[in-house]
């Protein structure tokens, strides 16, 4: 298990489906099987692909940073930074498993808006 080209894989992954490229993710990045956790996307490579075209469609001005990568065995974990339209900006964590092959099949995340008031002076990111 290669932990750096495993990051590597996940970043591009990511960044593929988040800037419209959802099919090109699929193709070379994720194995046989593709198991969803987010309930918002349906599981399997169809439902990924679904929903990341609709979102391209909807907000094609969103932008994402990423802001750590941690690997972990089969696990890589990204924490991200990301601007929407309006300017709403919010954090994620997304969690991938990696399978013999090196081709991701799971994916869970969770994601928190960043308020416009913190009652300290630490940034999510």
């Amino acid at each position: 298990m290669n932990l750096e080209e495993n990051k590597e894989n996940a970043i591009a992954f990511y960044k593929a489906a988040y800037l419209g490229q959802p099919k090109l993710a699929i193709e070379k990045y994720v194995g046989k099987e593709y198991i969803q956790h987010n309930p918002t996307v349906a599981t399997g490579t169809q439902g990924f692909i679904d929903y990341f075209e609709r979102m391209q469609e909807e907000y094609p001005n969103k932008s994402i940073e990423f802001v750590r990568c941690i690997a972990e065995e089969n696990l890589v974990a990204l924490h991200t930074h990301q601007t929407w339209p309006g300017n709403d900006q919010y954090v994620t964590m997304d969690f991938f498993r990696f399978d013999t092959n090196g081709k991701i099949c799971e994916h869970w995340d969770t994601i928190q808006q960043i308020p416009e008031k913190s009652k300290n002076p630490n940034t999510m990111c």
